[in-house]
């Protein structure tokens, strides 16, 4: 069962999961960056990809900027065949 608290942060930042698994990797590795870079690279490009989705919503005047929790996988679905081109 998911932590209250866990689902209320991931609300606010869609990329919890990845920044936790950036600093799990950190403390793993006694922070050695240069074995952490994949992870690094996951979340960064989890928040272009929200980032992106929440400026578009803004700029189409859909609220909430950032989709609920129970849509965000359907967005992500819409956005990735959106970007092939489907």
């Amino acid at each position: 069962m998911k932590n209250l608290r866990n689902t209320d942060a991931e609300r606010f930042n869609p990329c919890l999961k990845e920044q936790e698994k950036s600093y799990q990797c950190l403390n793993n590795n006694n922070f050695d960056h240069e074995k952490c870079e994949a992870y690094f690279d996951n979340y960064n490009t989890c928040k272009k990809f929200w980032g992106k989705v929440s400026k578009d919503r803004r700029a189409k005047g859909i609220t909430p900027y950032l989709p609920d929790l129970e849509d965000r996988n359907k967005v992500k679905e819409e956005y990735i065949k959106k970007m092939k081109g489907e």
